[in-house]
């Protein structure tokens, strides 16, 4: 996922950014003419030098000031309407990559959402938000204004060599030969700017990414003093991008100097030229001053430019950090002709199904499986088994490599999202919340859900004593994560927002593992209430829970090895009867 994409020039990035970005091509001739045209004014100005030289100074026997006024005025307003020009164009520039670049912010934040889980768990959280915040932040830095002087920059030196070449073309020669061997340098240096910034942005990622596992990991440091190994952690991932960062503003800088030395040294190739050949080609001073004043026109925007280039080369770094995420196909997708699921409780069938995560021995291999509407269905084995990859395959959290996997005889493949997030709930062993209420947190499940549903639900759930003893009731902040409510409590809002899509299909991976026992009997009530005339499938860490279930299905290194009801596969003396014998001894002990 962190690899670039083909063609990753910086010049092939930025041009995939207007490719990705309608809004930014939105009328950039308009505001290109803008650049050009502010640059075409700014043209009266050597005329106006010229002719007052040659014609007023030193042409006429007496200084006519009034005349000298007048062409001072108009050389005065020229560049004032330049200014008003040129400012156009940089306000529609700047209107056009704040709205543009907001929509890509939108839009790869969007994509990164619908990448499969196995994608977006290879890269550190950090990481990730790095792409929507800092990355594309270099990218605007560089658009509002790198890219108005790259314009405004380019239509100048383009005016000026033609300006030069009407004026003087030997002149304009030297000058020519000159921006193409400083051309030439730039090009070369700018590959080596290109990699420093690439790795600037990736330093800027890890960084991201270690302070923030510092901070969402704080209880855990704490509780095994490990702040000193925290501490180093994260301040060598700073220290690396600090110097990542001082080395490319030291390659910035030799080229920002490396621009005052071409334009110190093509002004005086330019006076040397003209002071030599001026006798003898018919030069006058006015001709040299105008042209003086068309190189500087010349050499301004070029040091403008090499000062953009520096920009250009983060705002590249950026843009292919964006399009890493943008090109990376998405495996979990709607269907183009979406079937909708039947009416009623479903079954679930997984039919020869195989998986395996990436680079790993395969996990399932010719999974068959039917599970009845309306069974109540525990999945039991060892850590690895396959258990929880069973879970995530029924809720399409993955897609198998191979077979497929149906929900009232539809694959999964073939149900929209919204229609199977409708019909299947899954509640995870410890429920995510956001950083808002309790009832904000329930309406998750159900986004239009109001008070009156949200408090039928807490009641159907048997829940109001455990949301009366809460400060707030229903309107009480949870917390970044949650953090404000015990791990028992968060498993609550949990079922309560599983409870308010009212599915027909409920996947739990067991809920009450991670439960307090003071509100173990509550949530054990509320699950009952949950699972009642629905298919359900828990994964269950606890055997108490598979005891309860209808049918056991027993997995053992991603195969399924027994299933039947809890007396049965007791009885049978294989597998789950060994883990059955090893539980209760397990809770002997801690009685």
């Amino acid at each position: 996922m962190s690899s670039e994409p083909k063609g990753s020039g910086t010049i092939y990035a930025l041009r995939r950014v207007f490719q990705e970005t309608p809004t930014l091509r939105k009328g950039i001739f308009i505001t290109i003419g803008f650049a050009g045209l502010g640059t075409l004014i700014q043209l009266v100005v050597p005329v106006v030098i010229q002719t007052v030289i040659d014609q007023d100074l030193l042409g006429a026997d007496e200084v006519d000031v009034g005349s000298v006024l007048q062409k001072g005025l108009i050389a005065l307003g020229a560049m004032f309407l330049a200014f008003l020009v040129r400012r156009q164009a940089l306000v529609r520039l700047a209107r056009a990559s704040a709205t543009g670049l907001s929509e890509l912010r939108v839009r790869t934040f969007e994509h990164l959402h619908k990448l499969s889980i196995l994608h977006t768990e290879a890269e550190r959280r950090g990481a990730l938000v790095a792409r929507v915040t800092s990355d594309i932040a270099s990218i605007q830095d560089f658009m509002d204004w790198g890219g108005v002087g790259l314009l405004i920059g380019v239509a100048q030196v383009v005016l000026a060599v033609v300006a030069m070449a009407i004026y003087r073309f030997d002149l304009a020669l030297v000058v020519i030969a000159a921006v193409v061997v400083y051309t030439v340098m730039l090009v070369w240096i700018q590959r080596i700017l290109a990699r420093a910034h690439d790795k600037v942005r990736t330093r800027v990622a890890q960084s991201l990414g270690a302070m923030g596992e510092a901070i969402s990991g704080l209880p855990v440091i704490r509780a095994y003093g490990a702040e000193e190994e925290t501490r180093v952690k994260v301040a060598d991932a700073l220290d690396a991008q600090f110097r990542s960062e001082f080395r490319t503003a030291l390659l910035g800088a030799s080229l920002f100097s490396s621009a005052e030395m071409f334009a110190g040294l093509i002004t005086a190739a330019v006076i040397g030229v003209g002071v030599v050949t001026g006798a003898t080609s018919g030069m006058t001073a006015g001709t040299l001053l105008a042209f003086l004043f068309l190189v500087n026109l010349l050499v301004q925007p070029i040091q403008t430019l090499v000062e953009t280039l520096n920009q250009a080369q983060s705002a590249g770094a950026g843009v292919r950090r964006i399009l890493a995420i943008l090109d990376t196909p998405i495996e979990i997708d709607d269907p183009d002709d979406p079937v909708l699921l039947p009416a009623g409780t479903l079954r679930i069938e997984f039919d020869d199904v195989s998986f395996h995560y990436k680079e790993d021995a395969p996990l399932f291999t010719g999974l068959d499986v039917e599970i009845a509407a309306g069974t109540r269905v525990a999945v039991v084995g060892e850590t690895g088994s396959g258990k929880s990859t069973f879970s995530k395959l029924l809720t399409r959290i993955h897609d198998p490599i191979s077979g497929r996997v149906l929900l009232g005889g539809v694959s999964l493949t073939d149900i929209a999202t919204d229609d199977l997030r409708r019909r299947l709930a899954y509640v995870p062993q410890e429920g995510f919340l956001f950083d808002t209420t309790v009832a904000d947190n329930i309406r998750y499940g159900k986004p239009d859900a109001t008070e009156a549903e949200i408090c039928a639900a807490i009641t159907d759930l048997e829940l109001d004593s455990w949301v009366a003893q809460l400060p707030a009731g229903l309107s009480t902040p949870v917390g970044e994560r949650g953090g404000q409510l015990s791990a028992g409590e968060r498993q609550l809002v949990a079922l309560a927002r599983a409870w308010i899509v009212e599915p027909d299909v409920l996947v739990l991976d067991e809920a009450t593992s991670a439960v307090d026992p003071a509100l173990e009997v509550q949530t054990r009530r509320a699950m009952e209430q949950l699972i009642a005339g629905r298919t359900s499938v828990t994964v269950a860490h606890r055997l108490s829970t598979a005891e309860a279930a209808d049918e056991i299905l027993v997995f053992d290194q991603g195969e399924l090895v027994e299933r039947g009801s809890h007396d049965e596969l007791v009885a049978a003396g294989g597998v789950y009867t060994a883990m059955y014998a090893d539980w209760v001894k397990g809770t002997q002990k801690v009685e």
